[in-house]
Parts: structure tokens; C-alpha cells; sequence
């Protein structure tokens, strides 16, 4: 589509989601190209829309395509899929420039033909995710935040002016262009995060090299009363920089709903158990592997020898109250290779086996591939276990996040923990919880409900109980870390001088409202 084209190009797009939230069919109109961004904020300037740029639009469990405001047009960014310096990209020049369309599986599979030592920060979420998209919302991967990762971006504003941030400014034959990522001046990188002032066309993505040794490190903690111990032993450990990743610590909920799929299939496919007993199998086969309230799940890479240290400092600090696992890709293909034949003779053979089936995708996130298994594990759930997992919003999958910061501080965390937990017992829910120390001075929690989105009275009761936990979390001083479409108009507060500045903002980049209105900022103008 050239500039013309942007013109004449209006499609329909249903805006239905997993959180039970939409605005019904959507205009929708589509940009491959930088110009063709820029035609599409003139045509919008004229024609007095509003745009809502999205990139996959597989923003789950936060609203996907939805936008905040109801008029908004569409924009989709998933045409613009490139690595712009797919030739300059090497051990030695380990930043990816890439455009809004670019997935991870994209990025994955370019990486893994073209420059097989390099990597990058993956999230467990589908490969047929934004990479760009995630990390402007501040997605957390499994090696830290993804905002971390980015910079020197390129924005079309709501102006339609073209800004380069950083020493992106300079010019992309600039040595300095994709290499340091501060420039000279203010940061402006800051306020396209969680931003609406303008549709970002592309950025810088750091690259990671694989180090020469990687392995996945799970602490099952044998005594929930000690959780808040536990808590405090990870965050010091990433202070240290034993675990500088991100350790995520799951709750039985969440491992349930992480294994069930890969445990049942596996039972399916090799055991030949029937349809009718996979799921109290699985439950026996979960149970066994897994008996522990919380485990956590991190990463720890580097030389043998500094990998062989840091697991001795995990064993120091936490061994006394967790059971302690170390794995990688080889030890699960032993015990895979060991225990599989034995599974019709020997029932902990069986659920070990089916547990390592289940795990091995989930490994691969530490050695930077990305997996549908959360996603699988969900469309399982809901009775499609065979639908590609970009079709979700298309299930009956009801899923909303509702997610806090928090401090590292254990003993609060945990308080914060049972008083969510309370809330969603209030409304016959089970909360799904996953605790990542993401810096070194504060985790999020992320938690989310799952209900039958094809039942009225559950998606009404399940989006009551999230309000709820959200106005239990703002009564204790605390708010979530990335909010959800639906609730944008209640995180921003009008007299509030944050938001207020939020706003006036709009007026140097966004002065006709044009980019996203009510994302991450006021409706209009306040009084």
C-alpha cells in the first residue's frame, strides 16, 4: 500500500478478546512502511479519527486490539516485519533494528540461520508475539525487563513528524546510531513507554550472546509458611548477580496451568490413556513431580566454572528451605531417554517422564526460544488443544491480568498475596500468580483469572472480582506495573500532577489527540 493506497484502505476488525471486554467491528487500517504511517496520521488529522496502533495485536489478557477509547481506528503495524540491518547484525554488532511486526518467532528463527550465537531477552508468551510491542507496554522476559532492552527508537508523532531518539537522531550511517544507547540530552526514549504520543516505526533491540554454558535452576519450597524467607533468599541473590535474570515464582495454580496440556498429551499420545481419564491421570502424574505450593523457576548461565559457583551460593542461601533442581536441554534428554520406556511398568517413571515432556518447551525460554505452551496449555483448558495459539482471543478462554509491583520485601509481598488470594475467593475464583524479581528492588506479581468467556454471568463475575483486587490493591498504596484497556480510564487520575504533566505532554508531540486516546493518560484536557 503506498501513500495512496493508505487513502483507500479501510478494513473491518472484530475487537473481542480473552479479557470479555470490546468495541465490536472496528475500522482498520493498515501501514507497511514509514510514509505510509505518516499518510495515515494526515488522513487522520483530516478526517478528525483517532488512531489505536497495534503491532500482532496478541496483547492477551490486557485487551489485544482493544482500544481504551470507543471511534478509535485501528492501525496495524504487523506488515511492518523487518530487520532493518539484517546484514550489519553479528557477534560484534549485537543490536537488532527491527520494526513493530517483527515476532519473536521471526526473530528466533533469523538469529538461529544467520547469527547462531547470538539471542535475545524471550518472554512466555507465543512466538507469534511483537517483540517491539511487548517491550513498549514494559513486558517482562525471562531474562528481565524488556523495556531494558530498547532504545533508539524511531516515532511518527501525532503530528506526523518524524523523531529518532537517542543518536538514532544522528542519522542510521552514524557509527554512534545503533550503538549507544543514552544520545546526548534528555532521554526522550521514556515517554513512548506506556506512552501515547506517537506510533513508534522501529527500534534498537539488544542481542545477547549464548554463553558457554546455561542452566535452568527450580526451587521447590518445601514449607509455604516460609514464602516470604524464600522471597527475601531470591532477592538477594539477584542483588548479588547469582540469579541476574528474572527468578519467577509460581504458585501450584500457575504450575498447574503451565504443565496440565504437555502432561495430558504426553499420557495421551504415549500412554494411550483415554480421553475420559487424562484428567485425573494428569492430576496423579502433576502431583507426583509437583507437590510443593510455590517453586520457582530461574536461570543461571555463564562459564562451567562460574555456573558451578553460583549454583553452590543458590544451595547456601536457599537449600535449607527449598529443594533445589538444576536442568538443561541434556539432563532432560537423559531422563526423558531413561525414564519413557519404563512408563507403562512403573507409575513414577510414567509421571516423570510426562513431567519432562512438559517442561522441555519451558526450558527452551532459557536458551532464548520461544514457545505457544502458556497458550497451549489455555486453549487445552477450554476443549481446542489443537488451534494455533494466535487464535486465542478466537476461544472461549477468558483470561485478565491484573498485576502489581511490589517492593522486595517478603513478609509484604506475601501479605499483598493472601489479601489478592481473599479477594478472588470472595468471588469463587482461584488466583493464578507468578511472583518475578525483575530489579534488584522491586518483583511484580503476576496474577490473572481464567474464566469461560462463553458464559455472560462468569466474563460479568470475573471482571467484578478483578476490579476488586484492583481497588484492594490501591487501598493498600500500591498500583499494577502495565493496565489493562479496560481500566485505563480508572489508573489515571485527573488532579493527579503526574498525570496532569502526562497530559500537557500531549500537546508538544499529539496536540489534536490523534495517537491512542486514554492509553497510559487523561481522556482530555482537565479542569
Amino acid at each position: 500500500m503506498d501513500m495512496a493506497g493508505a487513502e483507500q484502505e479501510t478494513t473491518r476488525r472484530n475487537s473481542a478478546n480473552v479479557t470479555g471486554w470490546d468495541r465490536g467491528d472496528l475500522d482498520c487500517w493498515r501501514a507497511t512502511t514509514v510514509d505510509e504511517v505518516k499518510a495515515c496520521v494526515e488522513r487522520a488529522q483530516r478526517q478528525g479519527r483517532a488512531l489505536y496502533p497495534i503491532s500482532t495485536g496478541l496483547n492477551w489478557g490486557y485487551g489485544s486490539a482493544t482500544p481504551p477509547q470507543a471511534g478509535a481506528v485501528l492501525l496495524d503495524l504487523s506488515g511492518m516485519n523487518r530487520i532493518l540491518n539484517a546484514t550489519e547484525i553479528s557477534q560484534a554488532n549485537p543490536v537488532a533494528v527491527i520494526e513493530p511486526g517483527v515476532t519473536q518467532r521471526q526473530l528466533h528463527d533469523f538469529l538461529g540461520q544467520s547469527c547462531p550465537g547470538l539471542s535475545f531477552n524471550v518472554t512466555g508468551s507465543s512466538p507469534d508475539t511483537s517483540i517491539l510491542g511487548n517491550a513498549l507496554d514494559r513486558g517482562v522476559g525471562y531474562l528481565g525487563p524488556r523495556r531494558e532492552d530498547v532504545f533508539g527508537l524511531e516515532v511518527v508523532t501525532g503530528r506526523g513528524e518524524l523523531l529518532r531518539t537517542g543518536f538514532r537522531r544522528l542519522g542510521e550511517d552514524s557509527p554512534l546510531a545503533h550503538a549507544h544507547p543514552y544520545g546526548l540530552g534528555p532521554m526522550l526514549d521514556g515517554l513512548f513507554f506506556q506512552g501515547n504520543y506517537g506510533i513508534v516505526t522501529s527500534a534498537c533491540l539488544k542481542l545477547l550472546p549464548r554463553p558457554a554454558c546455561s542452566v535452568a535452576v527450580s526451587l521447590a519450597l518445601r514449607d509455604v509458611s516460609k514464602l516470604g524467607e524464600f522471597l527475601d533468599g531470591l532477592a538477594l541473590l539477584k542483588r548479588l548477580g547469582v540469579m541476574a535474570g528474572v527468578t519467577h515464582v509460581g504458585n501450584q495454580a500457575r504450575t498447574r496451568a503451565s504443565m496440565m496440556s504437555g502432561i495430558s498429551e504426553y499420557l495421551r499420545a504415549a500412554c494411550g490413556v483415554a480421553e475420559a481419564d487424562l484428567v485425573r491421570e494428569a492430576d496423579r502424574a502433576l502431583a507426583t513431580v509437583a507437590p510443593y505450593e510455590w517453586t520457582s523457576l530461574g536461570g543461571v548461565a555463564g562459564s562451567a566454572a562460574q555456573v558451578k559457583a553460583a549454583i553452590a551460593e543458590v544451595r547456601r542461601v536457599l537449600g535449607g528451605i527449598a529443594k533445589l533442581t538444576v536442568v538443561d536441554d541434556a539432563k532432560l534428554a537423559a531422563g526423558f531417554r531413561l525414564l519413557n520406556p519404563l512408563r507403562n511398568i512403573w507409575p513414577w517413571a510414567r509421571a516423570n517422564a510426562a513431567a519432562i515432556s512438559a517442561i522441555q518447551p519451558l526450558q527452551g525460554l532459557a536458551d532464548g526460544r520461544p514457545t505457544d505452551a502458556a497458550i497451549t496449555n489455555l486453549l487445552w483448558r477450554y476443549g481446542q488443544p489443537q488451534a494455533p495459539g494466535r487464535d486465542l482471543d478466537a476461544s472461549r478462554c477468558g483470561l485478565i491480568f491484573i498485576n502489581p509491583a511490589l517492593p522486595t520485601d517478603g513478609a509484604a509481598v506475601v501479605a499483598v498475596v493472601e489479601g489478592m488470594k481473599g479477594v478472588a475467593a470472595g468471588f469463587g475464583h482461584e488466583l493464578y500468580i507468578t511472583l518475578n524479581i525483575e530489579t534488584t528492588t522491586s518483583l511484580v506479581a503476576v496474577a490473572n483469572l481464567l474464566f469461560d468467556r462463553g458464559d455472560a454471568a462468569a466474563v460479568a463475575n470475573a471482571r467484578a472480582c478483578a476490579r476488586a483486587i484492583w481497588e484492594y490493591l490501591r487501598g493498600r498504596g500500591l498500583e499494577v506495573y502495565r493496565a489493562r484497556a479496560d481500566m485505563m480510564e480508572d489508573v489515571v487520575d485527573p488532579k493527579d500532577p503526574f498525570w496532569r504533566t502526562a497530559w500537557a505532554l500531549k500537546s508538544v508531540f499529539d496536540p489534536d489527540n490523534l495517537i491512542a486516546p486514554g492509553r497510559y493518560n487523561l481522556v482530555r484536557a482537565p479542569v
